[in-house]
């Protein structure tokens, strides 16, 4: 027994401490969330999530690039009743970070009837929060009972145009300055002046177009844009499914509708043009009957009676 005992010790204390632990209680479920304004990075390492996948798309972000910027594009499937409180909540989640951080850049909402309404807003943002910010507006659309139907990130590589743009400056403006140079020594003949001043001017022009796309692929790079599609009924933006047998008879049934409402509608245009021709030929017919009549020679038996 009492060579036991230190193995009977150690399996005490090793019990105590799994039933101490609360990650074994977790089974890796307790999930660290991020909110948008965070600057903690997210590890590297990839935690069992308890989501449903179909409904929030897989969790694939691009690779963080120096010089690369990116477009965000979401397509959502949301109930009816659920696509305006979305769409507001984006929004205000959107204003709630400030105009140097996010900006909505455009917005749409459109209801076609009572199942179908599409909706849209464009943002630009920080890059820095880019990618949790869209992680952020597809959990909301989760939570709403909704699902993410398409989801599309795109890259550009400005990083390297705005160094050659800068090179290429900086050779332009080395050969400004040996052409002012040879201006400014004067006793030129005037064609080579006028030659100088000529391609001196040229080279100022280049320089200004090239600093102006540099500053535009600077200003893409500084922010990045990403828009959110919503819709519901017929209008979900996305790849379309497969159509049911139900949805096909509904479809014809439709179309069916519509055609007849077609013809009604050019029936009733055109019949009181049809009645009003269909009187006019009915009073000239009656016309040339009379004037037939009154102009047609008398038959023998008014010739004998007009004679006694």
């Amino acid at each position: 027994m009492r060579r036991s005992s230190p193995l009977l010790v150690l399996l005490l204390a090793s019990a105590c401490s799994q039933a101490g632990d609360p990650a074994g209680d977790r089974g890796g479920q307790d999930l660290k969330t991020y909110d948008v304004q965070e600057s903690a990075a997210p590890s590297p390492v990839q935690v069992p999530q308890t989501r449903d996948s179909r409904a929030a798309g897989p969790d694939i972000s691009p690779t963080a690039a120096p010089g690369v910027a990116f477009n965000y594009r979401y397509a959502f499937r949301l109930p009816t009743d659920r696509v305006a409180q979305v769409q507001e909540q984006h929004a205000q989640t959107c204003e709630s970070l400030g105009p140097r951080r996010c900006r909505i850049t455009g917005m749409l909402y459109r209801v076609v009837n009572e199942t179908d309404v599409e909706a849209m807003l464009a943002f630009r943002l920080d890059p820095a929060i880019a990618r949790r910010f869209g992680r952020a507006g597809v959990e909301a659309v989760t939570r709403a009972e909704g699902m993410l139907t398409e989801s599309e990130i795109t890259g550009t590589d400005v990083g390297t145009e705005i160094r050659r743009a800068g090179r290429d400056i900086a050779e332009l403006n080395e050969e400004l300055r040996r052409i002012e140079a040879r201006l400014a020594q004067g006793g030129l003949p005037a064609a080579e002046r006028q030659r100088l001043e000529a391609e001196a001017q040229e080279l100022r022009r280049a320089i200004q177009a090239i600093q102006a796309n540099r500053e535009e692929a600077e200003e893409t790079l500084a922010t990045t844009p990403m828009v959110f599609n919503y819709g519901s009924g017929d209008l979900v933006p996305g790849p379309r499914g497969r159509p049911s047998l139900s949805g096909a008879l509904d479809q014809a049934l439709s179309n069916f509708l519509q055609g007849g409402t077609v013809l009604l509608i050019i029936l009733i245009t055109l019949l009181p043009w049809a009645l009003a021709i269909g009187l006019i030929w009915w009073i000239v017919r009656r016309i040339v009957v009379w004037r037939r009549r009154s102009t047609a020679p008398a038959g023998p038996a008014e010739s004998s009676a007009a004679t006694t």
